[in-house]
């Protein structure tokens, strides 16, 4: 049989009967449904939420042959409640353009005017035994009242209470996270309509709540308190996610045709997947978790790509980034902390952008000071880093694409080839297309901004160490028969940067290296924003 990698399935049903491969998640099902509270997770996008709600769907609907031989059916043996048939009221976001207006109330009411129809509610309440008719226009508490009727009528007609699960609820508000009035219409809307939660809790089994991000001024949160928040959860760390176990449990046949493909030994290749995918944690203790579209692709496509970042690029986040003059540096200094609360909870108006960056999976838990409270966060693996600086750059440099001549392929070459009159060229145009702006002084933080990323992304190819402007060598590229030594200096001479590399010794390191060591010392004018000087020595 042809084994079948679940890429892009979300429905549990589907991947059952069709016989994909399944990454066995369901005792977490069997322990979220027996500890029978409401429940809400966040996770990144691609990240397997929509199949989560999916399995939790077909459990509550009792749909007991698509579990054989997983381990949940062993779970629920001798349990005369096991498999019943509930009232399921899933709630699915996407798919739908929020960014018209009213586009959060039709999306609702197509999915109420269904379950109406499934249990004979007209919508003023009283039964019918035909169509509903076309669409009207709903205000928020007609919604919300409607509802509430099904939540009533499914409790009574069955005999068992409700199940409701909503998947990206938070869809219609990061959609619009750029028009302020849409969103807070948005937001409008779930207070009428997601409130009744609490005040139902009779006729309500089971609610699971799932986004990329928990907005601590929506209503849904502030009347929903006893929601119980599992995102940071130690025991649903890898809930969602591939830890590297099931990884080799169920894919091992994949993993030695990519090693195979791309003339690796599985060890080898084994390293590349966990460098390139792997790194998501999701709880301070937790062991890592490999993002699983992306390691699904690359062992379908029998390739290392960036799959995931492929998928969506975060303008929004790039652009914010760039306006409040963010120290991209700290990204991989380890300097970017966070509490629980602000990872938790976004705000909308934050001018944080860190606890954002998290909870869409830019930024990952790395550490965790347990006195302070105080979370350490960084990429997580190498896709997201080098596809995030890559998105980054054309935000502060203008005309940097592949083939401009300014781009990162261009100078990797003139690097590995020893080119230096190429490589001052690069620099020289890269630091001439710096955007305008007309804060008071743009140069400063930009030098040191596109000087980063751009020899961040050098290192994607060459080894690059990046040091912050504290006195020790700004820059160390190792190609295959070079090594590069920069120093660079802002408003001085290169003369003096070049100084700096002699006096400090820097190449003293590299003495035994076989390599041609080559130091360069560059100097930036702040006034005219141009490249002005250049020193080499050998």
């Amino acid at each position: 049989m042809v084994r079948k990698l679940p890429i892009g399935i979300q429905g549990f049903e589907k991947l059952r009967t069709d016989h994909f491969l399944y990454v066995d998640k369901t005792r977490y099902i069997y322990q979220l449904a027996h500890n029978n509270v409401p429940y809400f997770l966040s996770r990144p996008r691609r990240f397997g939420k929509s199949l989560l709600l999916s399995t939790m769907k077909a459990y509550w609907e009792g749909k007991k042959e698509l579990f054989s031989g997983l381990e949940i059916e062993k779970l629920e043996e001798g349990n005369p409640d096991a498999w019943r048939s509930y009232p399921v009221f899933y709630f699915d976001f996407n798919g739908v353009n929020y960014r018209e207006k009213g586009a959060l109330e039709r999306a609702l009411s197509y999915q109420l005017r269904e379950w109406e129809e499934e249990y004979s509610l007209s919508r003023d309440g009283g039964s019918h035994g035909g169509s509903i008719g076309e669409e009207k226009n709903q205000s928020d508490g007609d919604l919300g009242e409607r509802f509430r009727r099904l939540l009533k009528n499914a409790r009574e007609q069955t005999g068992l209470r409700c199940v409701v699960l909503v998947d990206e609820y938070d869809k219609p508000l990061l959609d619009v996270v750029d028009n302020e009035e849409i969103q807070e219409h948005n937001k409008e809307v779930f207070r009428g309509f997601f409130s009744n939660l609490k005040s139902l809790d009779e006729y309500i089994q089971f609610v699971l709540i799932t986004g990329v991000s928990k907005f601590h001024k929506v209503s849904i949160f502030s009347d929903l308190n006893q929601l119980n928040d599992i995102s940071l959860d130690e025991d649903y760390a890898d809930i969602l996610g591939i830890t590297e176990e099931e990884m080799l449990d169920v894919f091992s046949p994949e993993i030695e045709a990519l090693a195979e493909r791309r003339k690796l030994t599985v060890s080898e290749c084994l390293a590349k997947l966990k460098n390139q995918y792997d790194g998501y944690r999701f709880s301070p203790d937790s062991r890592g978790v490999y993002n699983p579209f992306s390691l699904l692709k690359a062992l379908s496509s029998k390739d290392f790509g960036a799959y995931w970042f492929e998928t969506g690029t975060p303008s929004f986040l790039t652009r914010k980034l760039k306006d409040m003059e963010f120290d991209v540096r700290k990204f991989t200094d380890r300097t970017l902390y966070a509490s629980e609360g602000t990872l938790k909870d976004y705000t909308g108006d934050s001018l944080d952008p860190v606890p954002l960056l998290y909870q869409t999976g830019y930024l990952t838990i790395a550490d965790y000071d347990s006195v302070g409270r105080e979370y350490t966060l960084a990429f997580p693996n190498e896709e997201v880093k080098y596809g995030f600086i890559e998105s980054l750059l054309p935000e502060y440099v203008a005309d940097c694409g592949a083939g401009s001549g300014n781009d990162i392929f261009t100078l990797r070459r003139y690097v590995e080839q020893g080119d230096l009159d190429g490589i001052r060229r690069v620099l020289t145009s890269l630091f001439a297309n710096i955007t305008y702006t007309l804060k008071s002084d743009p140069f400063e933080h930009y030098f040191q901004a596109v000087i980063y990323l751009v020899f961040t992304l050098l290192g994607k190819f060459t080894v690059c160490e990046m040091h912050t402007f504290s006195g020790r060598i700004d820059c160390v590229v190792s190609a295959k028969d070079f090594i590069y030594l920069f120093e660079f200096k802002r408003d001085d001479t290169a003369d003096a940067a070049l100084a700096q590399i002699n006096a400090k010794d820097y190449a003293l390191p590299f003495a035994a290296d076989y390599r041609k060591l080559i130091k360069i010392g560059v100097s930036f004018d702040s006034e005219t924003r141009k490249l002005s000087g250049w020193e080499v020595a050998e």
